[in-house]
């Protein structure tokens, strides 16, 4: 059995267990769901792929591919009950889509120009921008209006949809020039903060938040412009702070002191040990290494 008929009996397999769970012999629970009950199951999955992404965990990534994906499935059949569309109809649409978004690879030309007699992409930027090009066409084609940034959900995480916003933007290109011009944004939003908090920090906290937000806005900018994704850098630093946080907690407890008990410098310094000790473990050779002889 070749990988791609293993992957589709597998899936279809997927396909008829969701049927059966849907049908009146099936279970409760997956049958009183809809759309929207759907909805925070989809967003919890989509957050635990991304969480073994970021632990490189490929076997908790292999089960959590399967969740989500389960879920996709799930919502596909809800679609199929109400005739409004199948799973089939989502693979054909995407697959229709790729074909369609990679003429540099499966077009007719595919070594050569595209159609309208522009070179092919070479770069991954010309694809994006190519990519970008051709979504806009197909909109057009279709009566619709679309704008630059008309396909960015709202419903995306703040950092993410800024990420997203930025690439967006820089594709027709509307951005900073190098990632060093970014830190000078930075540092104008910094100063105009600092500039408020000089005024009292008060009596405008409107001002406050709009100032904030724009300093958020280029520090999210920046980590693209260094090709790093905002959602993952924050998710990993606040896991870093969490475990650092936890183990200060603990070094103090067994000390027979609770953190209500303590002053700020007493944790800052259980604080710095911590830092101390996580930096001498990460430079201590690996046992299995030949280094450790």
């Amino acid at each position: 059995m070749t990988p791609t008929t293993e992957a589709a009996a597998a899936f279809a397999r997927l396909v008829d267990l969701v049927r059966v769970l849907r049908s009146p012999e099936g279970c409760p629970w997956d049958r009183e769901q809809t759309l929207q009950t759907l909805r925070p199951f989809v967003l919890e999955e989509t957050y635990e792929v991304l969480e073994a992404l970021d632990h490189d965990d490929r076997r908790a990534l292999r089960e959590e591919l399967g969740d989500f994906i389960f879920e996709g499935v799930l919502l596909a059949q809800l679609c199929t009950e109400s005739g409004d569309f199948s799973v089939a109809d989502s693979l054909h649409a995407i697959s229709d889509k790729l074909v369609r978004r990679h003429p540099h690879v499966f077009g007719p030309n595919a070594a050569g120009a595209g159609a309208d007699g522009r070179p092919l992409p070479t770069t991954p930027d010309e694809v994006v921008e190519r990519w970008e090009d051709l979504k806009a066409r197909e909109t057009s084609s279709k009566g619709e209006q679309r704008t630059a940034l008309g396909g960015v959900p709202k419903s995306l995480p703040a950092l993410l949809r800024t990420h997203e916003i930025g690439i967006r933007a820089s594709a027709v290109g509307f951005d900073w020039e190098r990632a060093s011009d970014v830190v000078a944004k930075i540092e104008e939003e910094v100063e105009e903060l600092r500039e408020w908090l000089g005024e009292g920090a008060s009596g405008n906290g409107a001002r406050a938040e709009e100032e904030m937000g724009d300093l958020l806005f280029a520090i999210a900018n920046l980590s693209r412009k260094l090709g790093i994704e905002p959602e993952s850098a924050l998710r990993k630093a606040n896991d870093k702070f969490s475990r650092r946080f936890s183990a200060m907690e603990s070094r103090l407890r067994a000390a027979g002191r609770s953190l209500s008990e303590c002053a700020l410098q007493e944790m800052e310094d259980e604080w710095s040990r911590v830092k101390q000790a996580e930096r001498a473990a990460s430079s201590r050779p690996d046992p299995g290494s030949g280094s450790a002889r």
